[in-house]
């Protein structure tokens, strides 16, 4: 774990409400947006998109940080991405900050 890039790519507030949102995509995500294969696929960019009210493109900028950074898992299905949290990365890093920060 790049803990400065994880760091840095969790350094806006939209981008934290994401992880948040995705942390329990049925709470915070319309069920008819989500697709049965929603838990193994995680949530599209555009229904990211409409819950931020924000734009695609500057939703996939902060998507893309953050999957760099491997605290979300993209995965590609056709024309569709959709992201997922990294539960491992999240887990080593609140160890991480518990133990060394």
């Amino acid at each position: 774990m790049e803990l400065l890039e994880v760091i840095k790519s969790l350094s806006n507030e939209t981008r934290l409400n994401i992880l948040t949102w995705l942390k329990d995509p049925f709470d915070h995500f319309p069920k008819e947006e989500l697709s049965e294969e929603t838990p193994e696929l995680g949530v599209c960019v555009s229904d990211i998109a409409k819950k931020a009210g924000m734009s695609v493109p500057t939703v996939s900028d902060y998507l893309k940080t953050m999957s760099v950074a491997n605290v979300l898992i993209a995965t590609r299905r056709g024309q569709w991405t959709y992201y997922k949290r990294n539960e491992q990365l999240i887990q080593d890093l609140a160890k991480h900050i518990k133990e060394i920060l």
